[in-house]
C-alpha cells in the first residue's frame, strides 16, 4: 500500500511569515521537568502561516468563513502538474494540460525554495485563468506559493476571480518531492468558527499505478 506523503510546512520559528503578520512560537505552560504530570504547550500563529487554506472571508467581508467551507473541497482525488519557475499562471500555459474533470489542482513550481525566508516575488494567477479552470471542473487550486496574488497587490483579482467562480485556495504546501500524477489528497482544515483561513495537514497517496 502506498504511503501518504506529507506536502506541509512544518511549523516552528523558522517557518517563514508573511511581513507584519503573526509568527509563529511554541511554549509549555505546563511541565513535567517542573513538577506537573504532563507537558501542556501554548502556540501563536497567523491562520495564514505555512501550508493553509484561504477561506472567502479572507478577502471578502461576506464571504464564508472556514467552519462554513464544505469538506469535500479539501479530500478527494488530485492532480499533481509540474510548471518550473514560470512568470505567472496563464491560460496559455494551462491549456498545454489535459485537466477535464480534475476537481482538484495542485501546482509544483520550485519557485520558493527556502521556506525560511519569505520570497520577494512570485508568479501570479491570471484572473481570467479562474473561468478555464471552472470549466474544466476545477474546484480546489493548490500551489507550492504563500499566494495567488502578487504580493504586492491590494486588490487580489486572482482571490475574487477563482472565488467567484467557485474554486478555492490551498497555498504553501512542499511539492519538492512529488511526481506528476494522480493522487489522494487530504487537507482539512480546523473547525475555526470564525476564521479566515487555517493551517492545514496536507497530505498526497498514490493512486492509478
Amino acid at each position: 500500500m502506498d504511503k501518504w506523503l506529507d506536502i506541509s510546512q512544518p511549523l516552528n520559528e523558522k517557518t517563514a511569515c508573511w511581513p507584519g503578520d503573526t509568527p509563529f512560537s511554541y511554549k509549555l505552560n505546563w511541565t513535567k521537568q517542573d513538577g506537573g504530570s504532563v507537558n501542556v504547550g501554548q502556540i501563536n500563529l497567523s491562520t495564514h502561516l505555512g501550508t493553509h487554506i484561504d477561506a472567502p472571508f479572507h478577502f471578502d467581508d461576506k464571504g464564508k468563513k472556514v467552519i462554513e467551507l464544505n469538506l469535500d473541497i479539501y479530500i478527494g482525488p488530485a492532480r499533481v502538474i509540474c510548471l518550473p519557475n514560470p512568470q505567472c499562471f496563464s491560460i496559455h500555459l494551462l491549456q498545454n494540460f489535459d485537466l477535464d474533470g480534475v476537481e482538484r489542482l495542485l501546482i509544483r513550481t520550485g519557485s520558493w525554495q527556502d521556506r525560511s525566508i519569505f520570497p520577494e516575488s512570485i508568479p501570479p494567477v491570471e484572473p481570467e485563468l479562474s473561468g478555464f479552470l471552472a470549466e474544466k471542473g476545477v474546484k480546489l487550486l493548490g500551489l507550492d506559493l504563500p499566494s495567488v496574488d502578487e504580493l504586492d497587490s491590494k486588490e487580489l483579482p486572482a482571490h475574487h476571480q477563482l472565488y467567484a467562480h467557485g474554486i478555492h485556495i490551498l497555498e504553501g504546501i512542499i511539492l519538492n518531492q512529488i511526481e506528476a500524477g494522480e493522487y489522494f489528497l487530504s487537507a482539512l482544515p480546523l473547525p475555526l468558527m470564525d476564521g479566515d483561513g487555517s493551517p492545514v495537514r496536507a497530505a498526497l497517496k498514490r493512486i492509478g499505478i
